[in-house]
């Protein structure tokens, strides 16, 4: 999950197109793949905050060590030592998700599941210097049975990679953006790759694997980043999986003139309307628009395109979203940078539950998922960000769904809306 404007996105996208034409058959090689990327629609959801930590997700693991400078996954374990961190996140993989958010997942007639994990989980690349702990892995195995089980396919991504491809907590460490500063944090990432390859790619839920969460662009070296992807799709071309790359921000239209003579590229792009002031400043109607015209970019690109995450937020106003103790711009409370104003009260939004929305959020949240849902499937389909969190409801898809503001059937949405609008706002 990134903090990026989206208003800016929306605009480099565009500038970056190339006239793309319709997806073309000879990026394709998928009579091997798993699931059919492009002539069925990706109908998923992410499992955030289970093997890779996020404040804003679960804030009662960090909320217990508050004025102790912890911020996020690396900052946890160097606070506990390995073996008390172990305990607690042994504890926490172990009930977060379980077998049975697999069966609500696919009761909901979803087809996907994207699993984020962090370098310093997988065997290969774990670096025994770093601070973090082991453990996840063997998790994430019984959850590739378990999506086996109850009939969902896994996109597997490496959310975290050593030296932080981005800087935010969601890649285990919040702060300097290293990655591509260091030739050995790329081989230590291509290792973790190698490693999901070697042990799961011929698993049959296994559909997807993702080379890098989020790489910002704009703090990298773009030309390494692009290398990585030669590079990881090379590794990864006769695994039967669709490789999966992330669009760094540089626009989702700017990568359709590479990966000639490649196959079953999967294109990711994440999609927020929140994490920067002049879309927080949007009315729910502006959201939707934009929401739409977003869908209709991806729809031009050669290679099949996902919004790998995307939300019904339109405030930034649930605990720790930006960060642990950051503070929100909808409120004027955010403490990073400039840029920040008060838009409006958060007091009604970080409500922590769905039931305790107002009736109004509801119905603008259940229209802009609407649209959303309408433009994704433009391209070839969505994941949401993310199936469970403890106090963000406009994020929590098990509640949202369990309300009536997320369709329990996706494929088979409803035709009206609250206020008669329309059940497809983007046709």
């Amino acid at each position: 999950m990134h903090f990026r404007s989206t208003i800016t996105t929306l605009l480099l996208s565009a500038a970056l197109a190339n006239a793309a034409p319709a997806p073309q058959t000879f990026w394709r090689r998928d009579d091997t793949l798993k699931f059919g990327y492009g002539s069925e629609k990706v109908r998923g959801v992410n499992l955030g905050g289970w093997f890779v930590l996020e404040a804003w997700i679960t804030p009662s693991i960090f909320d217990q060590f508050a004025g102790s400078g912890v911020v996020d996954e690396w900052t946890l374990t160097s606070h506990l030592g390995k073996d008390a961190a172990g305990t607690l996140l042994s504890q926490h993989w172990d009930s977060w998700i379980t077998e049975d958010d697999f069966a609500q997942i696919a009761a909901n007639n979803l087809n996907h599941v994207r699993i984020p994990i962090g370098y310093w989980s997988i065997p290969n690349s774990n670096d025994p210097s770093d601070p973090y702990v082991m453990g996840a892995y063997d998790r994430f195995g019984k959850a590739l049975d378990w999506a086996q089980t109850h009939g969902l396919k896994v996109l597997v991504d490496v959310h975290g990679a050593q030296g932080s491809q981005n800087g935010f907590d969601n890649s285990g460490h919040n702060g300097s953006v290293l990655w591509t500063s260091n030739d050995g944090f790329i081989t230590n990432t291509k290792d973790a790759l190698n490693q999901i390859r070697d042990d799961y790619a011929s698993h049959p839920a296994l559909a997807a694997i993702e080379l890098v969460n989020e790489p910002l662009g704009s703090d990298l070296d773009m030309g390494k980043v692009t290398q990585f992807y030669n590079d990881g799709w090379g590794n990864l071309q006769d695994s039967n999986v669709a490789i999966t790359f992330h669009d760094a921000f540089q626009g989702v239209n700017s990568w359709n003139n590479w990966g000639a003579g490649m196959w079953n590229l999967l294109e990711d792009t994440h999609h927020y309307e929140v994490f920067d002031s002049g879309s927080l400043a949007m009315s729910p109607s502006e959201h939707t628009s934009t929401a739409c015209s977003f869908g209709s970019q991806m729809a031009t690109n050669n290679k099949w395109t996902i919004a790998g995450e995307w939300t019904g937020a339109m405030t930034d106003c649930a605990k720790y979203l930006n960060g642990y103790g950051i503070g929100a711009r909808y409120d004027g409370s955010y403490k990073l940078g400039s840029g920040s104003y008060y838009i409006g009260d958060c007091a009604a939004k970080s409500v922590g539950t769905v039931d305790g929305m107002l009736q109004v959020d509801k119905d603008n949240i259940q229209t802009f998922i609407a649209a959303q849902l309408d433009a994704y499937e433009k391209a070839a389909g969505w994941i949401w960000w993310t199936w469970k969190t403890e106090s963000a409801p406009e994020w929590h898809l098990q509640n949202l769904t369990a309300a009536g503001l997320f369709p329990k059937d996706p494929g088979n949405r409803p035709t009206t809306l609250p206020n008669g609008q329309t059940g497809h706002p983007c046709s």
